[in-house]
Order: C-alpha cells, then sequence, then structure tokens
C-alpha cells in the first residue's frame, strides 16, 4: 500500500505525492502515522521560500553559512517535525509491534525507521497521543531553552530545569506553540511570575488560562510597564530573564529591552532574514545584557553528559502529564485530517488562516 507525503514544490506550492514505502529490512520498524505536528516556524519557511538553506549551507566544521550553494531545492519532502506513529512491523529489539513512539520524520502517513538512525521515544500509556506530538522535539526545544537559563546561571553546576527560572521574574515574547509551551514550563519549576507578550488578543487568552500574566506590546511602552513592575532595587528594574520565541527582529529588540541590567534572553527564535530593527547601541550595551541561542541541535557547554535530547524528552513528558489537559483545551487550536495538510500549510504561510497549534490527524 503506498504512503502520502505532504511536498513543497514551490514557494506557496503544497501537493500531496503517493509513494512505494521500501520494504523491511532486518534492523528497521515501521510504523503508521496517528498524528503530525505543524511548525508555524520552520517547516512554513519552506512554504513561504525564506529558509536561509535554500540560499545557502552549512559548512560543519567551521560553522559558516556558505552563500550561493544551497543545501536544499524544492521539492521538499521533509516537512514537519512532530509525528507519533504507531509501530506495525518490527525487524529489530529495539521496538516492538503495537508501541506508540513519538519521532520527527516528516508529514507522511508511514515511515520506515532504523533505530540506529532514526531517534524515537516511545509514550507511555496514559498519555494522550495527540500530545506525543511535542516530545521527540518542539517539548525539547523549550525545556532546552529552561536549560540555557540555567546555565546562565549556575554553569556546569544545573541540577534542573528550574535552576534558571525558579523564584525569578520571567519573560516570554511571543505566544505561539514555542512561547506557550516554555511558558508552561517556567511556571511549573517555580518561577516567582510569568508575563506573555504578544499582540494577539486570542494568543493573549490562551495564555492566561494557562495560568500566566499578558501585556499588549502595542499598548503603551511593554518595556516601561514591565519595569514599572518588577524592582530588584535602585536602578535594577526589569525581567531576570526574557524567553525569545518570535523571529522577527522587533521582537529580540523588545526582549533585551525588558531585561534587568546584566539579565540574558534565552533565543528560541528562528530568524528568516535581516536586523536591522536590532539595535546593540542601546539597551544591549549600556545595560551589560546577554543573548543566549539555545538552538536544540547543542544543549549548554559542559553538560552533555547529564543533558541529552533524551533527557529534555523525559522533562516533556513530565510536564505533559501535569499540564497536558491546558495544553490540548488551549494550545492546541485546530486539529485538521491529514488529506487537508497541503492547504493548512498554504493557508497558514500566507497568513489566510491563523491557529496557534495545528495537529495533522490521521
Amino acid at each position: 500500500m503506498s504512503e502520502r507525503v505532504i511536498v513543497a514544490t514551490a514557494p506557496e506550492t503544497v501537493e500531496m505525492r503517493e509513494e512505494e514505502p521500501p520494504p523491511l529490512r532486518e534492523g528497521t520498524f515501521r510504523v503508521a502515522t496517528l498524528y503530525s505536528g505543524v511548525s508555524a516556524g520552520t517547516e512554513l519557511s519552506y512554504v513561504k521560500g525564506t529558509n536561509p538553506l535554500l540560499s545557502a549551507r552549512l559548512d560543519a566544521e567551521l560553522g559558516l553559512f556558505v552563500e550561493g550553494e544551497p543545501a536544499q531545492t524544492y521539492p521538499v519532502a521533509r516537512l514537519g517535525y512532530m509525528e507519533v506513529g504507531r509501530v506495525t512491523e518490527s525487524a529489530t529489539t529495539a521496538v516492538t509491534p503495537g508501541t506508540v513512539v513519538a519521532m520527527a520524520y516528516g508529514h507522511r502517513t508511514g515511515y520506515l525507521a532504523d533505530p540506529l538512525v532514526d531517534r524515537f521515544v516511545p509514550l507511555p500509556s496514559g498519555l494522550d497521543p495527540m500530545l506525543g506530538v511535542y516530545v521527540a522535539h518542539a517539548g525539547p526545544i523549550c525545556a532546552n531553552g529552561l536549560l540555557h537559563a540555567a546555565a546562565d546561571a549556575f554553569g556546569a553546576g544545573v541540577r534542573d530545569l528550574g535552576d534558571g527560572v525558579r523564584g525569578r521574574r520571567v519573560a516570554v515574547v511571543g505566544a505561539g506553540m514555542i512561547g506557550l509551551l516554555t511558558a508552561v514550563f517556567a511556571i511549573r519549576h517555580g518561577a516567582e511570575s510569568v508575563l506573555v507578550l504578544d499582540r494577539t488578543s486570542r494568543r493573549r487568552a490562551i495564555a492566561e488560562a494557562l495560568g500566566c500574566a499578558v501585556l499588549d506590546p502595542a499598548d503603551g511602552d511593554p518595556a516601561v510597564a514591565v519595569k514599572t513592575r518588577w524592582r530588584r532595587g535602585p536602578g535594577d528594574r526589569g525581567a531576570d530573564v526574557v524567553f525569545q520565541c518570535r523571529g522577527q527582529p522587533s521582537a529580540l529588540h523588545l526582549a533585551m529591552r525588558l531585561l534587568r541590567p546584566q539579565g540574558t534572553v534565552i533565543d528560541l527564535a528562528f530568524y528568516q532574514g535581516g536586523a536591522d530593527e536590532v539595535r546593540l547601541g542601546e539597551e544591549f550595551h549600556h545595560n551589560g545584557l546577554s543573548v543566549r541561542c539555545a538552538q536544540i541541535g547543542r544543549v549548554p557547554r559542559g553538560l552533555a553528559d547529564t543533558w541529552d535530547r533524551d533527557r529534555l524528552s523525559a522533562e516533556t513528558v513530565s510536564m505533559l502529564r501535569e499540564c497536558g489537559d491546558g495544553i490540548r483545551r488551549h494550545v492546541v487550536t485546530a486539529v485538521v485530517p491529514f488529506d487537508k495538510g497541503p492547504e493548512l500549510l498554504r493557508d497558514l504561510a500566507t497568513r489566510a488562516r491563523q491557529e496557534v497549534a495545528t495537529i495533522l490527524e490521521l
């Protein structure tokens, strides 16, 4: 039986294709997709045509982008990184048929996995499998943000994810899926206050429903509001840490303006253009600020032996066990049949439709 795959064939052009599945071979297993989560950042950048890998490649050794040598060309067949599937066949002792696993293999109805290459996380019984879309990759992105905040405070002496937020005043810029999950992590790990800033009233209402304070950045100067509200001492006002979760340079500049002196922005955003609105000669310079990129490919230096992707997934499962009902009720704003996926991605990319978190269901 053929498998269906959602493919971006050109900017703003998405279609469904059928492929013949490869045969099961020794050491592999096959999954049938149950749910596939949609990322409004990374995968939509391929639909929009703005992903930097469409015009350059990353030299892994030098850590530099090489312009004019695209690492990815159309068609892009591996869209998405939040899948949940049920194992239907297995020729490996790593997993048995019937197991429900979280993976990151793109929007497709089935996948042949090699446990030596493909990371998979068996989902525990009792966890809503729909929420499993956040276990393999998206949840660890947010957990890694908290881990970077902890490392900023304690270096290699980090004990748990709460070390960077416990008892601290936390701001989150952007109430998309990543921002909201990060806010839930911060609340769960003991932040004194969590303030979410977003221009969209619907998203602010979701943040409030999850237990956050909210602020509309368009309602006056948000930095003045935050620094009037949060004071540590003379000349020491603002958020202790800011999680920047919106891929716009203006959002990064706002995040820096919210910080107390010598504070840190933990940046989880994916920027796809220039950054003219980031004014490094202003608050960044005069308040001695720091910006740390919490890119999911790396945990903070010195923590790799104790914190890996599996541990971040385990932290995500623990969070979802406790907070999953609220996330399912408020953060997941649309569940769409898989066959409607191409139309959905086009609508999201062109802003004909706006959702916080969307899940494709088979």
